[in-house]
């Protein structure tokens, strides 16, 4: 399954796939210092932590009728800061191993990495200092949520911490074992999802493991895809992925078998009539896109374009289908504050 990437390093990247942040993030002040920051958690992902978070909710206040405003919003909060600190960690683990330094097949802004260490914006101590405040932060957050719902909420959110710094952490590495691709799901799906119902209801349903199932599965796949462009690069450092373990061929075969994993999920909770039936179209639509972006999976250098495209799909495909179940778990119940 593995393919030879040998023609692929002799032809140029184009330009635009690879470029660095700009140099004019850089300055003195404390207002550049946080925009620096801030732009280094990669916040345009930052969809990958919210929408889990609101499909959860939208469970919970159709299913049992429940919904508390600060406890959505401090959930949301730990979410997002705790994909924060992954980000940024990430970018330490990669500048330390040289994934990073050595990617010239970069997708930018999809793979890759921030960049902000390879551009001497930020050292790879002050990429460190943030990741650990990022942490500390949404760990602040969880002690607050645990005030509320009890310490259970500890449990959960220590768990997806740690599976996303894990990801990076050197000597651990889950992302160099081939287990990384399903410590992501896990801690950007299932756990937003269900700890999300568990906060605002105190209990998980057979229909919140149902919906959790297909968030899991858009997460892994995007992951997987954003994998092919740096496979190289991951290569060269022992950093052994799925794609980098299988192949492009063997990377379309996980996202086919994720896309059917959404799809399946997604019909049987319409079946269980969990979601509305009109549901059933869109889940069908989002697997037919989803299979449109596997073709787009090469590493081959004329089929880049195309391979960026199926990324933007998979995106997609990832915040469609979280609002679209947001919006049918709503649907099937009447909201209540």
């Amino acid at each position: 399954m593995h393919e030879q990437p040998l023609r692929e390093q002799t032809l140029p990247v184009p330009e635009a796939s690879n470029a660095d942040p700009s140099a004019a993030l850089g300055g003195p002040g404390w207002l550049a210092a946080v925009r620096r920051g801030f732009l280094a958690t990669r916040p345009p992902f930052f969809a990958a932590s919210i929408m889990p978070v609101l499909v959860g909710t939208a469970w919970a206040a159709s299913s049992a009728h429940r919904f508390d405003g600060l406890t959505f919003a401090l959930a949301l909060g730990a979410t997002v800061l705790a994909h924060a600190a992954t980000n940024v960690y990430n970018d330490v683990g990669d500048d330390l191993n040289g994934a990073d330094a050595g990617n010239t097949e970069r997708m930018h802004p999809y793979t890759g990495g921030s960049r902000f260490i390879q551009a001497e914006l930020l050292t790879r101590a002050d990429m460190t200092r943030l990741a650990l405040g990022l942490a500390l932060a949404a760990m602040l957050v969880g002690v607050a949520l645990a005030l509320l719902r009890g310490p259970g909420v500890i449990v959960l959110g220590a768990l997806g911490l740690l599976l996303g710094l894990l990801y990076s952490l050197p000597r651990v590495q889950l992302s160099a074992r081939g287990i990384g691709e399903a410590a992501v799901a896990t801690g950007l799906g299932a756990l937003p999802v269900l700890g999300a119902v568990w906060l605002q209801t105190g209990a998980v349903d057979a229909g919140a493991v149902l919906i959790c199932l297909p968030v899991s599965a858009w997460v892994g796949a995007i992951l997987v895809i954003n994998e092919v462009p740096d496979m190289e690069a991951d290569r060269r450092v022992g950093k052994r992925t799925l794609v980098v373990r299988w192949g492009a061929s063997g990377a379309r075969h996980i996202y086919g078998t994720l896309t059917v994993v959404a799809l399946m999920a997604n019909l049987l909770a319409v079946h269980y009539c969990h979601l509305p039936v009109w549901y059933a179209v869109v889940a069908v639509a989002l697997a037919a896109l989803g299979r449109a972006a596997l073709r787009g999976i090469s590493r081959y250098p004329g089929r880049r374009l195309r391979l960026r495209r199926s990324i933007e799909w998979t995106l997609a495909i990832h915040s469609i289908g979280c609002l679209a179940l947001v919006a049918a778990a709503l649907s099937t119940g009447s909201f209540a504050a």
